[in-house]
Order: C-alpha cells, then structure tokens, then sequence
C-alpha cells in the first residue's frame, strides 16, 4: 500500500469505541450485551471489537457446572452484534431506531473453547451492503488463534410497533 492511501485509510478509520459508544450504537443490554469495546472501526469495511469474558457470565453457570464455556451460539451473537456496531456506523444510522436483526447463519465453525478469563476478540468485515440487508463474516479469536467463525446475513429495518 502506498502512503497517500495508507493514510486515506488510516483517517477513515475511527478510534476505539468505549462501553457508551457500544451502548449507543446497539439496543442490547445486561445480559445479552455482548461487545465491550470496540478496537477499530473502518466505516464500509470492518470491525475489530472485544468481548471480555469473565466466570460472572449468568451462562457458565450451566453450560457447564465444573467445566465453563461460552455457548457457540453466543459467540456468534457476538459476532453479530459486532457487525450490528459496523453497519449502524457505517450506514449513519445512531439514533435513527433502526435495529440490525439476523436473517441466516452460514458456516459456522467452532474450533477451540471459550473459557472464562479470556479476551474474546471480534473480527467481521463486509461481505455486501446495501441499504437493507447486509453479509458478513466474521471470526472471533484469542490470543491470535481461531476459535470460531461464521458467515451471517442481517436485515436493517425498523423496531417491530406495539
């Protein structure tokens, strides 16, 4: 990459996104809030988010007792909420009441555990955006080593009334 691109791309890119920020851009809370931070943000393209994962999880205290780890399930919600902070960024749509919902899985692979005590990081980037629906894929690592992924479709649309 040469440098005149290298730094178009470096001031599109934006700061990390503290625990407010995520909380502004995603509608989620306690416990299903999922994202703690946000890394870097390059609106269109990608997103590197952190998912601090602590033993006070309501979900370890089942899944399971004496050998705790993060449902797949949840990882991959991760992921999407992850991809839900990239496409409200980058389609400027905080504050509008639009929600990003799932549409479909594809994909998705489970390769090592996710304990507690681990920084779960979040990597998704743009497959295709357009207006209303948009595709992933996104992988979530620790400690450089994948431990899951997927490809995932989400639609953005307004809250359901009532």
């Amino acid at each position: 990459m040469n440098s005149e691109a290298g730094s178009v791309a470096a001031a599109q890119s934006r700061a990390p996104l503290d625990i407010r920020a995520v909380m502004a851009a995603l509608p989620h809370r306690y416990p299903m809030l999922l994202v703690d931070r946000v890394e870097e943000l390059v609106p269109d393209r990608r997103i590197v988010a952190i998912k601090a994962v602590t033993i006070n999880e309501p979900f370890f205290q089942g899944h399971f007792p004496g050998r705790p780890i993060m449902p797949g399930v949840l990882i991959v919600e991760a992921l999407a909420q992850a991809a839900g902070v990239l496409a409200v960024e980058s389609l400027g749509l905080a504050g509008s009441g639009k929600l990003v919902y799932f549409m479909a899985i594809d994909g998705a692979k489970f390769r090592t555990p996710v304990e507690p005590g681990v920084l779960l990081r979040l990597e998704v980037e743009f497959i295709q955006k357009r207006a209303t629906v948009c595709k992933f894929a996104g992988r979530a690592l620790i400690e450089g080593k994948l431990a899951a992924e997927a490809n995932f479709t989400a639609m953005i649309a307004d809250p359901p009334s009532g």
